[in-house]
């Protein structure tokens, strides 16, 4: 990674100081987002400001843009999206030893209280009061965002911008393949949109026996391909329990990364598990659906994971030894880099499925590390 220097560094604190910057920001209740010039954020005690270079665009996102139930009972427009991005820092407030102006940050999405039984007893991932940048506060689709200093995550030595703008999702990855055990077992992940494609590279660095992904996209099976999935299932045209079986040699999964959230999915991937096996479950269902609990999970002695965000730090920690080692490689599912004028493409490349994980480039984002 190119250390910045003093005459970017000087460059960047004269553009973080100008009235305004340009930031997509959900304006109004209902459908899209739009560009719009915004005040630039002054750090406060304990934050940082951080000039943004790269940041993901997630299903949250979409989401959003879509006004869907959730957004319309979370999101109190205006706020400026984004919650995976990485950035420079600019300035820093009172109160800041952790990093320093020129430091290249990733950014932890969850702002915690501290003070909840949660964050008290080392679960704060969990905690009572989260807070989500580009959620509940303003975030990262702007030239430049003001972060909670503890939030921020020095990039590991020699990691692409493209990569670190995504550390934050692929911690969902970890934290969802690291809840179980990996090395040496057959573990199937369901589901192959970005953080699925993630979590593959992970169990495979981890030290999984044998990875399988199960989509209906061709587009998305072949990324999984890309990712070096064992095998990959079109749950379209095979019987998933069937194939899992074969591919094991009757034996069954010893787990099973739950991505996708769809009903038949959740059965398949349970009735496709061993006994005494596991399912960690990051995939969102849109609505309730009925499960035979006592078939596929009970007689089974089944165990079940519900996995959010990521474990505070310790999943950060375990990203950072990942990448560092080489043996993680996140860049076949990093689909589309793109100019951040150009989010509603972006949208709709994901809406239609012609998409893994699409990164922007900010208006004066361009340059950096």
């Amino acid at each position: 990674m190119t250390p910045t220097t003093p005459e970017t560094t000087r460059a960047a604190k004269s553009g973080a100081r100008t009235r305004t910057m340009k930031a997509i920001v959900k304006a109004a209740a209902g459908p899209g987002a739009e560009v719009r010039e915004v005040p630039v954020p002054t750090p406060g005690r304990g934050e940082v400001l951080l000039r943004v270079l790269r940041a993901g665009v997630c299903g949250t996102d979409l989401h959003i843009w879509n006004w869907d139930r959730w957004s319309e009972s979370r999101v109190k427009p205006p706020v400026t999206l984004g919650h995976e991005f990485v950035g420079e820092v600019v300035e820093c407030g009172e109160d800041v030893s952790n990093v320093r102006s020129g430091d290249f940050v990733s950014c932890e999405s969850h702002v915690v209280c501290g003070t909840c039984l949660a964050c008290r007893t080392g679960a704060g991932h969990v905690c009572e009061k989260t807070r989500i940048l580009g959620v509940d506060i303003n975030g990262g689709f702007a030239e430049f965002v003001a972060v909670p200093a503890v939030n921020a995550w020095h990039i590991p030595a020699g990691v692409p911008l493209e990569v670190a703008a995504v550390m934050e999702p692929c911690g969902n990855a970890v934290h969802t393949a690291f809840a179980g055990p990996l090395s040496g077992c057959n573990i199937a992940v369901t589901g192959c949109g970005p953080i699925g494609l993630f979590a593959i590279g992970v169990a495979r660095a981890a030290g999984a026996a044998r990875v399988f992904a199960t989509d209906v996209s061709p587009y998305r099976l072949d990324l999984a391909r890309q990712m070096h999935a064992d095998a990959v299932i079109d749950v379209s045209k095979e019987d998933m329990v069937a194939r899992c079986l074969e591919l094991t040699g009757g034996r069954g999964l010893d787990g099973v990364l739950e991505m996708s959230g769809n009903p038949r999915a959740v059965r398949d991937g349970l009735a496709a598990l061993r006994m005494g096996g596991r399912m960690s479950m990051l995939g969102l269902p849109t609505e309730p659906f009925d499960l035979d609990w006592n078939r596929l999970v009970i007689f089974k002695g089944i165990t079940l994971h519900g996995i959010i965000g990521r474990r505070m730090y310790d999943t950060w920690y375990q990203l950072d030894q990942l990448l560092g080692s080489g043996r993680l490689d996140l860049r076949p599912a990093i689909t589309h880099v793109m100019e951040m004028a150009r989010f509603d493409e972006a949208i709709a490349l994901l809406r239609e499925g012609r998409a893994g994980k699409v990164v922007l480039v900010p208006w004066g984002g361009g340059e950096g590390a």
